[in-house]
């Protein structure tokens, strides 16, 4: 089979080799209807690429690091990011690249192009993977556009696509890709068909925008919305949106442009235009058999489809899980640019300002009654804020990770996870938590008298240097046994936290790592690596990463200080409950508050852990387990598993921190550690985050880690491998 097949050659070709999309075009401009020129790498390029280069084998270890159904969201992030760096860091095998090579720079030059995703299975009858597989526009050169056909190849295991395996029947052993080349049209207007609306049978929907249809499938520009009737294509509502701007080519890539004051007053499409789109949807419609998600654009006053799609009644068969919410999880570099706008000059400040006043109020001279409200007005303020945690703050920590693609994409470094040198020293807040303690145990590693009378526990007075310091850092962080954003209770316990500093104090001073790698030289390779005029570009999404990096763990630090309120308010409750001269009046008042009982709730509570047979079975034969490398590195210690947050406070210099997840605010033990150990999550969360920065080994996706390893147990925690291997006398 050809390298390299023009449109005409794809429907004898078949779909198995061309994928759904190209055959689909195919198909289209059979039947006389305009697509751009359009050109199809075969699957059996891809098959003979995987196979030659050996880059088969290594895929299949890192799917195979876990069962995929154990992994969590950053889990299967991690695994995508590795296997995406092999594709862009394996050479096409030379017989192939020559040939396909010359194919390409016959056919394209230097014309700019699309390089789009067209797997077999994709965009079926019963099924549609829209938005699963990568597409990129404005590629030109045949060396670029080899790069982005292997971009193409490694999104058939990207986070998306894993999520949704069985319906993809994503296999290793079988799955293949084939990629469309397409002419890059200069769009005047750019839209989409539906030709059947998902909330009426009776109407179709099309959406346009000014310039190309990317900025419209990314949400960077609200379109145009008409709904049509579906039998007439008579319009029955149009939604005007607010026109700003359009996206077209740059030299390279997309660039955003301002609109003239005429477009931007005036629909992009006219009632011939739109009566156009309908009929022509229509008629893919009788090709198909079925009404089509369609996507067009027109230029020169010339209508041109460039993909089509059967409608599904869903997309996906959804289960109890929430896949469908972490694909919106996925924000383009527009849309984070918003987002960063409103979660730090609108959202970090409210959140401030919040805890602040729930700070100053003095709970104790409010009557029963009162408290009672308070503490319901509380509860209320905590709730909001988390919903707008997880709609807002949570969507931004994929900056980090739009940051390490454009990164890789453009650097190709070996190590995946390089770019996460220059996102680290961000002036995280639970870094300068840490930093508190540290000086705190500092003052009493130089003051004998102060430690012999900590350690007898005698706090200093009120007026003490020690004390003042100590109980400025309770305003600011709180009670480090409390577990943020977990909705558990605690109650702030001097000795408790006195005994830490003396731990702290009884080792030397501990700083984050000393770099040793030039983040100066690294920066300048990585800007480097773009042209000229896609630089602002570079430095804007190193820009965004870093305050991804950051606000990924104080975000948490501002809403554990709400919370620290809501618990305040329950605490002076729970004070009077037992406090002999509450009259039973008040008593009686006090027992309707939400949260308020004569029983502390359990939080010792154990989650039930899925146990993986294979994980079990290989720690018993070989002593290790098998998780994801997060924090580079190899050391050894004494297992200490953290069940509870109160946990936390017997930890010893030397241990290796092992828990389901680390919380935020448990990273202020982690100077301690000698390794992190996670259950779950990815490179991304706050225990990774805080290990990088004091240049410790961690390993997360540790699969059952807090079931086979014991309490004590000398472990060695290997981070660049990501195996944990347990002391044979310990098992």
């Amino acid at each position: 089979m050809k390298t390299l097949l023009n449109i005409d050659e794809c429907l004898n070709a078949g779909k198995d080799q061309v994928g759904g999309k190209t055959y689909c075009l195919a198909k289209i401009h059979s039947h006389g209807i305009r697509v751009p020129k359009t050109l199809c790498v075969p699957c059996k390029v891809y098959e003979d690429y995987l196979h030659q280069s050996r880059l088969k084998d290594r895929i299949f270890f890192e799917i195979n690091r876990m069962p995929l159904e154990q992994m969590r969201w950053e889990e299967i992030w991690d695994t995508s990011l590795r296997i995406r760096n092999y594709f862009l860091n394996t050479p096409v095998p030379a017989t192939i690249e020559k040939n396909l090579a010359g194919l390409i720079d016959t056919y394209c030059g230097n014309n700019a192009v699309a390089v789009r995703s067209s797997a077999p299975g994709e965009d079926g009858a019963s099924t549609s993977f829209a938005g699963l597989h990568d597409s990129f526009l404005n590629v030109s050169g045949t060396g670029d556009i080899i790069k982005h056909i292997k971009l193409v190849w490694a999104s058939l295991y990207s986070d998306a696509a894993l999520l949704y395996r069985k319906e993809l029947g994503l296999d290793i052993q079988t799955s293949r890709m084939a990629v469309v080349i397409q002419e890059l049209v200069p769009s005047d207007r750019s839209g989409i068909f539906f030709g059947l609306n998902p909330s009426s049978s009776n109407e179709s929907v099309v959406e346009s925008v000014y310039g190309l249809n990317q900025a419209l499938v990314d949400g960077d520009i609200e379109p145009d919305r008409w709904i049509l009737s579906r039998s007439t294509g008579n319009v029955i509502r149009h939604t005007d949106p607010v026109r700003k701007r359009y996206a077209a080519p740059g030299n390279t890539g997309i660039m955003f442009h301002d609109l003239e004051d005429h477009e931007a007053q005036t629909p992009p499409l006219s009632p011939d235009e739109i009566h156009q789109v309908w009929k022509t949807g229509k008629r893919l419609e009788q090709i198909f058999g079925k009404p089509q998600d369609v996507e067009w654009t027109i230029t020169n006053d010339e209508l041109i489809i460039l993909q089509a799609r059967p409608i599904t009644s869903t997309g996906f068969t959804e289960t109890d899980d929430k896949r469908s919410w972490y694909l919106t999880l996925h924000r383009s570099y527009e849309n984070l640019k918003t987002l960063y706008d409103k979660i730090e000059h609108h959202l970090i400040p409210e959140m401030i300002s919040e805890a602040d006043k729930l700070k100053q109020q003095d709970l104790e001279i409010l009557s029963a009654q009162a408290l009672c409200s308070e503490i319901e007005r509380r509860q209320k303020i905590y709730d909001d804020w988390v919903k707008i945690y997880w709609a807002d703050f949570i969507p931004f920590a994929h900056g980090i990770r739009l940051f390490g693609q454009v990164y890789n994409d453009a650097v190709a470094p070996e190590d995946p996870y390089e770019f996460m040198n220059l996102l680290e020293n961000t002036g995280l807040k639970s870094m300068e938590r840490n930093s508190l303690i540290e000086k705190l145990a500092r003052m009493i590693r130089n003051d004998k008298d102060l430690k012999t009378a900590l350690e007898n526990e005698r706090i200093p007075d009120p007026g003490h240097p020690f004390r003042m310091l100590l109980d400025s850092f309770v305003d600011q962080f709180g009670d480090l046994s409390c577990t943020i954003g977990s909705g558990s209770e605690c109650e702030y316990g001097e000795n408790a936290i006195i005994q830490l500093l003396l731990e702290f104090a009884g080792r030397p001073a501990k700083s984050r790592k000393s770099n040793e790698i030039d983040t100066t030289q690294l920066k300048d390779r990585y800007i480097k690596s773009f042209p000229v005029d896609r630089r602002d570009f570079a430095e804007d999404v190193l820009y965004l990463g870093r305050e991804s990096y950051r606000l990924r763990d104080d975000d948490n630090i501002h809403l554990g200080r709400i919370e620290a309120g809501l618990f305040d308010a329950l605490q002076e409750g729970r004070r009077r409950l037992v406090d002999p001269g509450t009259t039973a009046n008040d008593i009686e008042i006090l027992l309707k508050a939400p949260g308020l009982s004569l029983t502390q709730k359990d939080q010792n509570q154990e989650e039930t852990i899925f146990s993986d047979k294979t994980a079990i079975e290989k720690w018993i034969s070989s002593r290790q387990i098998v998780g994801h490398p997060a924090g580079p590195g190899i050391s050894s210690g004494r297992a200490r598993l953290i069940k509870t947050p109160q946990d936390l406070l017997s930890f010893k210099q030397g241990d290796v921190l092992v828990c389901r997840g680390v919380d935020p605010n448990m990273t202020f033990v982690v100077p301690l550690a000698a390794a992190v150990v996670e259950e779950r999550g990815g490179m991304l969360i706050h225990g990774a985050i805080i290990a990088r920065e004091y240049g410790l080994p961690c390993i997360t996706g540790a699969s059952n880690a807090m079931k086979l390893i014991e309490d004590g147990n000398q472990i060695t925690v290997d981070g660049y491998l990501g195996i944990i291997t347990c002391r044979t006398e310990d098992l």
